[in-house]
């Protein structure tokens, strides 16, 4: 938010602030960013104002005067059918990205949590002695996000790993200790540049078309690592994975905000009643 408001705004004195000139930056604003970003500028701002208020900074709050515009059409996030997915997976396999891509496809974690992830969170053994059993899983429990925090309280979450991702993970926390020494172990980070230093967004998405640039049926202009995520929702809801459950592994507040946010990966039919009608008046 920094980033879009100090620029813009921040030497103007606050008394001095109009409702023009917020219409005026928003509509600006409004030419390279989502009507879900400018929500958020509205909102930061607007709440900056409320606490000046608060202090006797300022008389009156011309943020609340303000409407926000439309903004940019996103593009349109997709998923990865099931053939994609294993085509983007036997690409992958020579790549540094594997682990990443696996990971991410198989657990459905942001990438922004995925980037921040340290194997102290990471527990490739479990404890299949204990009663009951508990699997080898991942503590999602951290993003790049300011603060280190996860999107929202319920994004915490602690997760079972898949066998695939628990053999990858070792050969890849071996790999990394001999490449990278010292590094590694000061950083603590499962994903990491050659240096130890953390992954950017820009890295990550380049090292992912990369790795995915001999995919069949897979043209790695058109996909970025965050649609592993989705991948990951529409290929549990094709197989059958209640929304309530899908909900609490990618960690949303609600199952409204999953429908909301992947709409178009949920399967749009609902088929249990059907089957179960077909079984009970069967014809002869």
């Amino acid at each position: 938010m920094q980033t879009h408001i100090i620029p813009a705004l921040g030497a103007r004195k606050l008394r001095d602030l109009s409702a023009e000139d917020v219409d005026k930056w928003l509509a600006t604003k409004a030419k390279t960013l989502s009507t879900r970003a400018l929500q958020g500028l509205h909102s930061c701002l607007n709440r900056a104002i409320k606490r000046a208020m608060a202090r006797d900074k300022v008389k009156r709050n011309v943020v609340a005067l303000c409407s926000v515009p439309k903004g940019t059409e996103g593009r349109p996030s997709k998923a990865l059918t099931f053939a994609q997915a294993e085509a983007v997976l036997k690409a992958a396999e020579s790549s540094p990205m594997y682990a990443y891509i696996v990971l991410s496809l198989l657990t459905g974690a942001r990438t922004e949590e995925l980037r921040a992830l340290t194997w102290d969170h990471m527990d490739l053994d479990g404890a299949p002695d204990a009663g009951p059993p508990v699997p080898p899983h991942v503590a999602v429990w951290r993003s790049v996000r300011a603060g280190g925090d996860t999107k929202t309280r319920k994004s915490r979450r602690t997760l079972a790993l898949p066998k695939r991702c628990v053999d990858l993970l070792r050969r890849h926390r071996e790999a990394q200790q001999r490449e990278q020494g010292d590094a590694w172990s000061e950083s603590g980070l499962v994903f990491a540049a050659s240096t130890g230093k953390p992954l950017d967004a820009a890295n990550v998405r380049r090292d992912f078309r990369n790795a995915i640039k001999d995919a069949e049926g897979v043209d790695p202009r058109e996909w970025t690592p965050r649609e592993l995520r989705h991948s990951f929702v529409s290929l549990l809801s094709d197989n059958g994975i209640p929304l309530e459950e899908i909900s609490r592994l990618v960690g949303h507040s609600s199952m409204a905000v999953t429908e909301a946010v992947y709409r178009k990966q949920i399967r749009p039919v609902l088929q249990g009643g059907a089957v179960a009608m077909d079984q009970i008046f069967r014809e002869e």
